[in-house]
């Protein structure tokens, strides 16, 4: 089991540079699990997640800031647990760019029918395969 200090290996760093989904889980009100894919970049040892004001996810969060994240393969898992917080306003040039390169996407956009804002998630404990306790 590694935390924050110890960042991913590069292999690990790689799949996060190029992977496009991520599975985000965050805890319901009724503290039963929510659980969405999300597009991501992995930057500053940070995750980065673009969402709608409006969705379940922002008010979960709103609630209860601890999140975990996995990537889809689940041969070599890559779970991370963390602390999410909401950047409504600001968003980082550097964050923007990775979006647009990544997913051709404008992440500072306005949603349809609500604001854009960024989930920053902190990651507390990294569990990749055979270090799960």
């Amino acid at each position: 089991m590694s935390d924050l200090v110890n960042e991913p290996g590069p292999a690990v760093r790689l799949r996060l540079s190029e992977e496009e989904n991520a599975w985000l889980c965050t805890v319901r009100p009724d503290g039963s699990a929510h659980v969405t894919p999300v597009w991501f970049v992995y930057r500053r040892s940070r995750w980065w997640i673009g969402v709608d004001d409006s969705s379940v996810k922002v008010r979960n969060i709103r609630k209860e800031p601890r999140v975990t994240l996995a990537l889809e393969d689940g041969r070599f898992p890559v779970v991370a647990e963390g602390d999410a917080s909401l950047v409504s306003d600001g968003f980082t040039r550097e964050v923007v760019v990775a979006f647009e390169q990544k997913y051709g996407w404008d992440v500072s956009a306005p949603g349809p029918d609500s604001k854009r804002v960024l989930v920053e998630v902190q990651v507390r404990r990294w569990l990749m395969a055979g270090t799960a306790r």
